[in-house]
C-alpha cells in the first residue's frame, strides 16, 4: 500500500488544530448550550425495509449521513457527501458528462448496478440512475445501503442503494447562499419556507450552478427548482413533489490507454470533442403520495410519480492516437424517456413483537434514441476544436420499453429485546422489448432473510452480531447506445451473504461496524463493441468478496471523527471474451477499475454557531484498467479541507478539493474504446450563506 506521504501528515496536524480550536471556542462561548452526542439512534432509515428504523437495529450494512454533517463538509456533489462512507467509492465524471458520477459498492463499479432513490422515488425509473440531475440542496439525510434491497425495490436494486431525503415541507428555516470558485465556477441558491395555507405547508428550493474544470472546454451549468408540499392530520398525510432540472454540459474527453498505460502522446487535459459539443438534459418529475390509518396502528401508503427526460448530445472520441485525417468518431443523438412509478403498501403491527408489511409496485419506462455517427479530424494536442459537418439525418435508432412489477411481503419479528429478525419475499414480473424485436418476459422470486442479536447491552451501549442473505435479479442494463437493437440480454442475478458486528460504546459517543461479504453474480452486464459502436454484453460469472470496517467518535460541540477501511476482491469466475479475434478466458482476473483497498479518515466540526469545517483524507488502492489485467493503475490519495465560521445568521467558508491534485483514472468510458476519465484537478471555493 502506498504510504500517505507528508501532505497527509500535514492534514492530520491541521485536523488536530481544527479540533482544538473548535473545543476552545466552545469553552469560551457559555451562551451555547451543551449538545447531546449525535447517536445513530437519533437517525432513521427507510430504504432497507420501508419501516423507519435505526441503522443499528437492522441486520444489514447501512449508514445514515445527516444533513447538518453534509453542510459542515460543504458537500455539493455525491463524491463529497459520501467521502467518509464505508465501502463506497464515487468516481466523478463519466460518459454522462462532467456532472455525472459512477458509484462503486462492494468493489463493483458500474453505472447501473445500484439504486438511486430521491424522497422514496426511484430516480431513473426503469432505466439507469439519473445522477447528473441529482441535487443535494436542502437535504435532511442520505441513507447508504450496501447490498441489494430485493424485497422493497425489486428488480431496480442490485448491489446497493443511495436514498437522498430532503427536508420536510414543514421545515421553517430558510437559507440563501452564494459560491464562487476556480475555473469560473459559481452558484446561487435559495431554500425557502413558504407561507402555510391551513394545514398545507410547503418548501421551495431554487438554485443555479456553474462548474468549470481544468480540462479544455469542459464545464456544466445547471438550473434547478424543487417544490415539496404536505398536509398532515392525526390519521392522514398527503404530500406533493415537483422537480425541474435543466442541465447543459460541455463534455470532457477521456484519456486513451496505449497498451499497459495511459498514452503519453495525449496531453493531460486535452479535449477531443468537435466544436460546439454538448451533452444536455431537461428533466421534469412529479410525485404524489398519501398515508392514512386503515386499522388500529396500521398505515396504508400510496406513492405515484411521473418523469420525463429530454436528452440531446453531440460529442466525439479519439479513435487513432495520431495527427492523421479522420482520427475521431462523433455521436449525435436525441433521447426521450418517460417513466411511471407506483407503489402501495400497508405496514401493520399484527402483535406486540411482530410487524408485517405487504404491497405491490410497478415501474414503466419507455425510451427512444435517434442518432447518427460521423468522423472528423482533431489535432492530437486537443487544444483546438475543429468544426465538423455533422450528419443531418438521424438514421440510427435505439429503443426500449420496459415494465417491472411485483408483489412483496415482509416480516419484522422482535422475539426479545436482544433479537430482531427481518425476512421478506417478492415475486417479480418483468417485460422488455428493444426496437422492433421480440419482447422478453421473466417471472422470478427474490427475497432476503437476516437477523441481529445483541450479545452485550449496557444502557445506550451495545454489541450486536448480524447476518443477512439476499437473492435478487434485474433485467440487463440499457444505455441507449446506437448498437442496442440486437436483442434483449439475459437478466443479471446475484446472491449475497454478509454479516458482522455493530458496536456502540463510551455512552453512545463511539460507533463501530465491521462486516464480511460475498456476492456471486451471473450474467453481469459489461461493455463491448458491436460493428464499431459501443454496446453491452453478458459477462458470465463474477464474484465480489471482502471486508469493511468503519468507526465514528463524537465529541462535545458536534465534533465528529471518522475512519473507514475496505478490502474488496472482485474477480471473474467464468467469462470468455474476444480480444483481437482470439477468445480469452478471464477466470481469476480481477474486475477492472475495482480497487482492493479503500481508506478514508475525516474530522468534521458541525457547530450551530462558531467554527465549522472538515478535513477528509481518502486513499484509493491499486486496480487494473482492463479485464486482462495487463494495465495496472497506481494508488492515489486525495485531500479535502474546508473551514468556515457561523454567526447567528451568517456563515462564511473556504473549501479546497483534491488538494493533492491527484489526476488518476477513476472511471472507464463505454463509448471511447480503452479510454478513462481522470480525477478532476484541484479546486477552491469561497461561499457565504444567510439563515432566516
Amino acid at each position: 500500500m502506498m504510504t500517505p506521504g507528508p501532505i497527509v501528515i500535514r492534514a492530520l496536524v491541521l485536523a488536530s488544530s481544527l479540533a482544538l480550536t473548535a473545543r476552545a471556542a466552545a469553552q469560551t462561548s457559555p451562551s451555547t448550550p451543551p449538545q447531546p452526542p449525535l447517536g445513530i439512534n437519533e437517525q432513521i432509515e427507510v430504504v432497507a425495509t420501508r419501516v423507519p428504523e435505526a441503522p443499528h437495529d437492522v441486520p444489514v450494512s447501512i449508514e445514515v449521513l445527516d444533513g447538518d454533517t453534509l453542510r459542515a463538509m460543504g458537500a455539493t456533489n455525491l463524491r463529497d457527501a459520501l467521502s467518509v462512507a464505508a465501502g463506497v467509492e464515487i468516481a466523478p465524471g463519466s460518459d454522462a458528462g462532467p456532472a455525472g458520477a459512477v458509484p462503486e459498492f462492494w468493489g463493483l463499479r458500474e453505472f447501473d448496478a445500484f439504486l438511486l432513490v430521491v424522497d422514496d422515488i426511484p430516480w431513473g425509473g426503469a432505466f439507469n440512475p439519473d445522477l447528473t440531475t441529482l441535487n443535494l440542496r436542502d437535504v435532511e439525510r442520505i441513507e447508504v445501503l450496501r447490498g441489494a434491497a430485493p424485497v422493497t425495490y425489486g428488480a431496480t436494486s442490485f448491489v446497493g442503494a443511495i436514498h437522498v431525503v430532503h427536508k420536510p415541507a414543514a421545515a421553517e428555516r430558510s437559507y440563501l447562499s452564494a459560491r464562487g470558485g476556480t475555473f469560473a465556477s459559481g452558484s446561487v441558491a435559495l431554500d425557502l419556507a413558504m407561507p402555510a395555507f391551513g394545514s398545507w405547508k410547503s418548501r421551495l428550493t431554487a438554485d443555479f450552478d456553474r462548474q468549470g474544470f481544468r480540462d479544455e472546454r469542459t464545464s456544466f451549468a445547471r438550473g434547478h427548482a424543487n417544490y415539496r408540499g404536505a398536509s398532515r392530520s392525526q390519521d392522514r398525510k398527503m404530500w406533493l413533489f415537483a422537480d425541474v432540472n435543466w442541465l447543459t454540459q460541455d463534455p470532457a474527453s477521456p484519456h486513451v490507454r496505449a497498451g499497459s498505460a495511459l498514452s503519453s502522446a495525449t496531453p493531460l487535459d486535452a479535449n477531443y470533442n468537435p466544436a460546439g459539443a454538448f451533452l444536455d438534459d431537461t428533466r421534469i418529475s412529479l410525485a404524489f403520495g398519501t398515508e392514512r390509518a386503515v386499522r388500529t396502528k396500521a398505515r396504508w401508503t400510496t406513492i405515484a410519480s411521473y418523469s420525463h427526460s429530454a436528452q440531446t448530445m453531440s460529442r466525439g472520441f479519439l479513435t487513432d492516437v495520431s495527427d492523421t485525417s479522420s482520427n475521431a468518431t462523433g455521436f449525435k443523438e436525441n433521447i426521450d424517456i418517460n417513466d411511471l412509478y407506483a407503489d402501495a403498501h400497508v405496514i401493520w403491527p399484527v402483535a406486540s413483537k411482530v410487524q408485517f408489511s405487504a404491497g405491490g409496485d410497478f415501474v414503466f419506462g419507455n425510451g427512444e434514441g435517434r442518432g447518427a455517427t460521423f468522423t472528423y479530424t482533431v489535432p492530437l494536442s486537443g487544444a483546438v476544436a475543429n468544426p465538423v459537418a455533422e450528419r443531418a439525418r438521424l438514421d440510427l435508432d435505439s429503443e426500449s420499453r420496459r415494465l417491472f412489477s411485483g408483489g412483496y411481503a415482509q416480516l419484522e419479528w422482535t422475539p426479545s429485546t436482544r433479537v430482531h429478525v427481518s425476512t421478506g419475499v417478492r415475486l417479480n414480473g418483468t417485460w422488455e422489448r428493444r426496437g422492433e424485436g421480440e419482447g422478453a418476459r421473466h417471472v422470478r422470486p427474490a427475497g432476503s432473510v437476516g437477523a441481529i442479536f445483541g450479545i452485550w447491552e449496557h444502557g445506550p451501549d451495545h454489541a450486536r452480531l448480524f447476518a443477512n442473505y439476499r437473492d435478487t435479479f434485474k433485467p440487463a442494463a440499457f444505455d441507449f447506445s446506437l448498437a442496442e437493437n440486437e436483442g434483449v440480454l439475459e437478466p443479471e442475478t446475484a446472491r449475497s451473504y454478509d454479516g458482522g458486528i455493530k458496536l456502540r460504546a463510551a455512552k453512545a459517543r463511539v460507533d463501530l461496524e465491521a462486516s464480511l461479504f460475498r456476492m456471486d453474480f451471473e450474467n453481469l452486464v459489461a461493455a463491448t463493441v458491436v460493428g464499431g459502436l459501443p454496446s453491452l454484453q453478458n459477462s458470465g460469472s463474477t464474484r465480489f468478496q471482502g471486508f469493511e470496517i468503519a468507526a465514528e467518535a463524537r465529541a462535545a460541540r458536534s465534533i465528529v471523527g471518522r475512519v473507514a477501511y475496505s478490502f474488496h476482491d472482485g474477480r471473474f469466475v467464468d467469462f470468455v471474451q474476444d480480444f483481437d479475434g482470439a477468445n480469452t478466458q478471464l477466470a481469476g482476473n480481477r474486475f477492472e477499475m475495482s480497487a482492493r483497498h479503500l481508506f478514508s479518515a475525516g474530522l468534521i466540526v458541525a457547530q450551530e454557531t462558531g467554527l465549522v469545517g472538515d478535513v477528509i483524507v481518502k486513499y484509493t488502492g491499486d486496480r487494473y484498467l482492463d479485464k486482462r489485467n495487463t494495465a495496472p493503475a497506481s494508488p492515489f490519495t486525495t485531500l479535502d479541507i474546508g473551514v468556515g465560521y457561523r454567526f447567528e445568521r451568517w456563515e462564511l467558508r473556504v473549501d479546497g478539493r483534491n488538494l493533492t491534485d491527484a489526476r488518476a483514472p477513476v472511471s472507464e468510458s463505454e463509448l471511447g474504446d480503452a479510454q478513462y476519465y481522470r480525477m478532476p484537478a484541484r479546486r477552491f471555493d469561497v461561499s457565504a450563506g444567510f439563515r432566516f
